[in-house]
């Protein structure tokens, strides 16, 4: 059984893995010429997500890319004093199991994983998918698939040709955020500092093994902002409208917006769809269910999301009838509490009031200097994002033991391959 999944970031790659495991055939497209390494940002895996990783085999790699981050200075926009947070106190209060990893490095681990079991095509992008399971791209000749899995991210491809974009209306939760490379002037290593002010957040980090520095940008905006996301210039002047003059450090970081190596800008928007599946295609993570980029443990759903995906088309033999609603019903109770978390983050990170601003940096140092039970306490009181990850439970979709990885067919699945469907790949 042919499957085409879109997308090479984060749940493309897991996807893939998992699918070939069951003896699918797995062929993922990706439209950038190779696999990103412009810096990216930080990501959250939560203990599903790395419960998962560990059955792939990949979570050494991860724990030995982790940026381990464990120190945080908070500046409040106007005051004078700095509030110094034990992070890593926190984060152990936050979840028994998490990494906090560059996404770009997830993604070159991911993809090592099942490289040499699945087809990658680099440099091409679906242009067509019609309901018999013939795909069209911009460079390659047509194929046929029997099923197509979008996993090409909030803006996906493979969404907007298949789904009235009418049910994603409304998603926009009121900010954005913007991340940027620049040179570890500081020396950085393993710590986050922080400047926040009314409706708008900045801080920069840094670890030793990268090399160089983040900077993480997130704003309030009553409306949404006019502007493509591939339109790059706008959004930097976007960002120097929203933080000019907070404070000196980020009037610096905002000097480097022109000659920084990567930059990435976008809303923090929600995706509310009332399917993930149209026919024999469906999505998975930000693609079908994004909570919300920076805020909402949108790496940690996608993982999750990848595994069932697999797990219910593998568990009912291919056949896509059943599967996929067995996979959104699976899904349900994450994705509204993914939402749900977000909303929450979104207003703690952001405030929108100045005792929000002195709560956020109050409540982390407070947290942060309390003995390990009180301080886990609080934080499972106050935070939503803690409850969802410690709470979130996945189902087990173990491979058969002799399954043939990523090169037949699943014997006796409805569809099967398609007549004349060619064996080679797109390009």
């Amino acid at each position: 059984m042919r499957i085409l999944i879109s997308g090479a970031g984060v749940a493309g790659p897991v996807l893939a893995y998992w699918l070939t495991r069951h003896g699918f055939r797995v062929t993922v497209v990706e439209r950038a010429p190779a696999l990103r390494r412009t810096g990216g940002h930080a990501v959250d895996l939560f203990r599903p997500a790395l419960d998962i990783s560990e059955k792939m085999g990949v979570l050494p790699r991860i724990e030995e890319r982790a940026t381990a981050t464990n120190r945080m200075t908070v500046q409040q926009e106007g005051a004078r004093h700095l509030v110094r947070v034990d992070l890593a106190k926190i984060f152990r209060a936050t979840s028994g199991r998490h990494v906090e990893i560059m996404r770009d490095e997830l993604s070159e681990i991911y993809y090592d994983a099942a490289r040499d079991d699945a087809e990658y095509v680099f440099g091409d992008s679906v242009t067509a998918i019609a309901p018999d399971g013939e795909v069209r791209f911009e460079n390659a000749a047509p194929r046929r698939f029997d099923l197509v899995i979008g996993a090409d991210g909030l803006h996906s491809n493979v969404r907007r040709l298949v789904f009235d974009e009418v049910s994603l209306a409304g998603g926009f939760i009121g900010a954005y955020f913007g991340v940027l490379s620049l040179p570890n002037a500081p020396g950085l290593d393993r710590e986050l500092r922080m400047h926040v002010g009314v409706g708008r957040t900045a801080g920069m980090y840094g670890a030793r093994h990268l090399g160089d520095a983040r900077v993480l940008f997130l704003f309030r905006s009553e409306r949404e902002l006019g502007f493509h996301h591939h339109d790059v210039p706008r959004q930097k002047e976007l960002l120097r409208g929203a933080f000019a003059g907070m404070h000196p450090d980020v009037d610096g970081w905002l000097d480097e917006l022109d000659r920084t190596p990567a930059f990435y800008f976008d809303s923090i928007t929600q995706l509310r769809m009332d399917t993930w599946s149209r026919g024999r295609v469906t999505l998975v993570g930000d693609a079908g269910y994004c909570p919300g980029p920076a805020v909402g443990g949108s790496t940690s759903l996608a993982v999750v999301g990848a595994y069932v995906l697999a797990g219910e088309l593998a568990r009912a033999g291919g056949d896509h009838e059943r599967a996929f609603p067995a996979y959104e019903q699976a899904m349900a109770e994450h994705v509204r509490g993914s939402r749900a978390a977000a909303l929450s983050a979104a207003k703690t990170l952001v405030p929108t009031s100045r005792l929000g601003v002195r709560g956020l940096a109050e409540g982390a140092r407070l947290i942060s200097a309390l003995p390990a039970g009180p301080g886990r306490a609080l934080l499972r009181l106050t935070s939503r994002t803690a409850r969802l990850h410690n709470a979130m439970t996945v189902g087990d979709y173990p491979p058969p033991p002799t399954a043939p990885r990523g090169r037949a067919d699943l014997t006796g699945s409805p569809g099967g391959t398609p007549a004349g469907a060619p064996e080679a790949g797109p390009g």
